[in-house]
């Protein structure tokens, strides 16, 4: 017999560095999970991946248990990591702040393909593009499907 689910909860944690401070407590506790327990197993499940920002879905059962799932980076921090820029542009429209190559789009694009919604690289790397685009970077050359 399945369990029965009492909620969701999503967060953004680094890799290998979570604690029970704001915002992990917090929202682990309005639900009634063990948050040391929660950080034990993140922290064991992330010692590889230290300091990345990674997305948790946590899923909480009503005996106060629960099993969470860790996803990519998100496409933005991974930019940023390739572009090496400290963050987005104010003006993505006008004032650009780095560059990447449709390599580095297509390398995120391949990473992050089990958790974006689509079915084919082409439109995993339209996706990542369109992100580099709003943060104010430029991709650079010709997109591999222009090629033809």
């Amino acid at each position: 017999m399945a369990k029965e689910i009492t909620g969701y909860v999503k967060l953004q944690c680094k890799g290998g560095q979570a604690n029970p401070a704001p915002p992990i407590g917090p929202a682990l506790g309005s639900k009634g999970v063990n948050i040391m327990e929660f950080c034990k197993q993140f922290n064991a499940r992330t010692q590889d991946k230290p300091g990345k920002v990674l997305p948790v879905l946590i899923t909480v059962y009503a005996d106060k248990s629960f099993d969470f799932v860790i996803k990519t980076p998100p496409a933005a921090v991974q930019l940023m990591e390739l572009s090496k820029v400290s963050k987005g542009s104010k003006e993505p429209n006008r004032q650009k702040v780095g560059k990447v190559t449709w390599a580095q789009v297509e390398e995120i694009a391949k990473d992050k393909m089990s958790d974006l919604n689509c079915f084919t690289l082409d439109s995993a790397m339209k996706m990542v593009a369109g992100t580099a685009r709003s943060m104010g970077l430029t991709v650079e050359g010709n997109a591999p499907w222009m090629n033809n």
